[in-house]
């Protein structure tokens, strides 16, 4: 009697966790590689394997509401599937059309009035998922998990926030960052938990296959930041409360303080989807670095007519400090300096000139009151003469101030557009006025350039005016920065990490190189660690729209060979392809606009040889025009040589320790 006892009991306890194994549900990617496991038991959790061996490790997902637990005990009810199989034209972009192919899973959970999806796709390239809401009324978040776990300690590239070092519990004042620093390379558990993390981030897994972490389709909601508080293998994501209240502050009265955040991370209407949670999977480096993943997984484009937007080079002032000579006038923000500017944008073909920080009356945060040695209207018009657009720096507080008013002002003055400064924020308000600036914009024809900004998602794609995102350690910190910076290590990394989330205002073009223990920081002279091809090659390599040329007018007429070449390179392009590289190393861009194909190459300290024999089926014999490392540029970093002619035939180009090349090619 004692031994059936004990064995119906033992049934009972089998038949319990039974009962107890989570649901699962799975989707593979088009090409049957990638693979993503989703269960569904007391919670939800999320799986990715590729060719069957682990890459993302069971992690949690959730949202909490105030009207719910969305991923918690989740009650499923439907199950959807679906996939997708299209090209989508890219108006300004470094595609012409995008191909965007997939297989999805929706899972639908709770009832009519607390219902809520969750939305799974998988790419050959990578795999995302996001909620949904299916109410009817209004809610707010409370906050929400999304991890990210691994089943080994690996290698990560994560850039740290620019804040002082502190406990978990100093996370709030972290909010506060522009989104600018160089890579940290550590293992996961050595991840420092005090300090917050910016997206995009790299994870080396197993046989050096590739994670990128982001996300995409940001609206109305907190942007993700990234910690590993528990120094353990789980990266989990962190987001900004909504502002209590917001004073003027900062910057020339031009940011906004948040003192104190309410209790929960965003306000959101009801029948509403929210930001994917991205993870790119790449096999090599390369395929980081021309990857569409953002940008396929923003919404799609709500401006009707883009033709208006015209993509293109800037003469910029500010990083060279107005520094001009031999000139009859005393250089600065005036009528004359920026009218030389005008003259020399308009003799070099370059389509824009930018008024940055100083063409308003500092400190009155008032975009109407402009300094008295400027006349707008006149420079404008002198511009528009010339073929030639104006751009306007703007800082948030006195854009936000009035961002109808201001757009429709400056686009009757015939001002093109704006590069607006100092948010330095990604909470949910924040997020709210990048798209009011993008839509009023839009409606005025007016091109956007966001600096002291977060990471681009893809509002590019929804607002094709936005050209431009900062956040990113770009050249501008050469003015400042100790000679203990590693800039060209960084150069060579950001391809495959920050530019995965689109495009960047780096805003090269130095024409003082430094080659390597010879840079130190100057302000009025500044210049630029790597060779003079370095920076020429990053007009091929980096994605960005709105390209500066960062130099004084001066430095480009005495470099005129180089200048004129930079100033012809294209902003946008008909494809691009990643043809080598690896992370904090190289990398080699392939690109074409029409019948000018463009390759580039940017080197890390290690002088390499790049053969490009591989291409001489397809474009031996273009005509061609090479800038190339000279034979001195590790000594004199200014030192280059340009060959030209006829007939190319692809050979091995030889880049300097920190430098580069760049070829032109014009097929027949």
């Amino acid at each position: 009697m004692k031994a059936t006892i004990l064995l119906v009991a033992a049934a009972a306890i089998v038949s319990s966790a039974v009962a107890a194994e989570p649901a699962r549900h799975i989707l593979s990617s088009p090409d049957g590689r990638t693979v993503v496991t989703v269960s569904c038991g007391d919670d939800l959790r999320w799986s990715v394997e590729r060719d069957s061996r682990l890459l993302l490790a069971p992690s949690r997902i959730a949202l909490s509401t105030d009207k719910g637990e969305w991923g918690i005990k989740p009650r499923l009810r439907a199950v959807r599937r679906s996939s997708e199989d299209r090209t989508i034209a890219a108006p300004v972009y470094r595609q012409a059309a995008v191909a965007d192919r997939y297989n999805a899973l929706t899972l639908e959970f709770g009832g009519r009035s607390d219902g809520y999806a969750v939305e799974l796709r998988a790419y050959d390239d990578g795999v995302c998922y996001r909620f949904a809401d299916r109410g009817r009324s209004d809610f707010r978040v409370l906050g929400e998990t999304a991890e990210f776990g691994f089943d080994e300690d690996y290698s990560a590239y994560v850039p740290y926030v620019n804040a002082k070092k502190g406990s978990t519990a100093d996370y709030a004042t972290q909010f506060y960052t522009s989104f600018e620093n160089t890579y940290s390379q550590s293992t996961l558990t050595a991840i420092n938990p005090g300090r917050l993390i910016f997206a995009p981030i790299v994870v080396e897994c197993a046989d050096g296959v590739k994670l990128c972490i982001t996300e995409a389709d940001l609206e109305s909601y907190p942007g993700m930041f990234l910690s590993n508080g528990n120094s353990d293998r789980t990266i989990e994501a962190v987001f900004a409360p909504v502002p209590d209240k917001v004073r003027q502050g900062g910057h020339n009265m031009l940011q906004g303080e948040v003192i104190g955040r309410k209790p929960y991370i965003a306000q959101a209407r009801a029948s509403r989807t929210f930001p994917w949670r991205v993870v790119v999977i790449a096999d090599e480096d390369r395929r980081l670095a021309d990857c569409d993943m953002v940008w396929r997984l923003a919404s799609e484009c709500r401006i009707g007519d883009t033709s208006w937007i015209r993509p293109g080079k800037v003469a910029w002032d500010w990083w060279n400090a107005w520094g001009l000579y031999g000139v009859d006038f005393r250089s600065g923000i005036n009528n004359d300096t920026y009218k030389y500017y005008i003259d020399f944008a308009s003799q070099m073909g370059v389509e824009y000139v930018i008024l940055d920080e100083g063409w308003s009356v500092t400190g009155a945060a008032d975009l109407r009151q402009v300094v008295d040695e400027i006349d707008l209207q006149m420079l404008v018009d002198y511009a528009g003469e010339r073929n030639v657009g104006i751009i306007l720096w703007a800082g948030y507080w006195a854009l936000n101030r009035d961002i109808e008013g201001l757009c429709r002002h400056f686009a009757q003055m015939g001002v093109k557009g704006f590069k607006v400064d100092f948010m330095d924020r990604d909470d949910q308000q924040m997020v709210d006025f990048y798209y009011e600036v993008a839509r009023t914009a839009a409606e005025h024809h007016l091109l956007v350039d966001f600096h002291g900004a977060y990471k681009p998602t893809g509002l590019s794609r929804t607002y094709p005016n936005v050209l431009n995102y900062e956040g990113v350690h770009g050249l501008e910190q050469m003015k400042w920065s100790k000679p203990s910076v590693d800039q060209v290590t960084y150069d060579v990394t950001i391809p495959f990490i920050r530019a995965v989330a689109g495009p960047m205002d780096y805003t090269q073009g130095a024409m003082r190189n430094a080659a390597r223990g010879k840079y130190f920081p100057s302000n009025e002279e500044p210049m630029s660690q790597g060779t003079r091809c370095h920076q020429l090659a990053m007009y091929g390599i980096f994605d960005s729209p709105l390209n500066m040329m960062c130099d004084s007018p001066t430095a480009y007429l005495k470099e005129r060979e180089c200048a004129s070449f930079i100033a012809g390179v294209p902003t946008v392009w008909d494809s691009t392809e990643c043809l080598d590289g690896r992370i904090g190393e190289y990398a080699v861009m392939m690109r074409r606009r029409g019948n000018e194909v463009y390759i580039a190459g940017l080197n890390g300290w290690t002088p390499r040889e790049v053969d490009l024999a591989a291409l001489a089926a397809e474009y031996a014999g273009a005509r061609y025009e090479m800038f190339a490392d000279g034979a001195n540029a590790d000594r004199f970093g200014a030192d280059y040589r340009r060959t030209q002619g006829e007939r190319w035939q692809p050979a091995v180009v030889t880049m300097a320790p920190g430098g580069g090349f760049i070829i032109k090619l014009t097929l027949q």
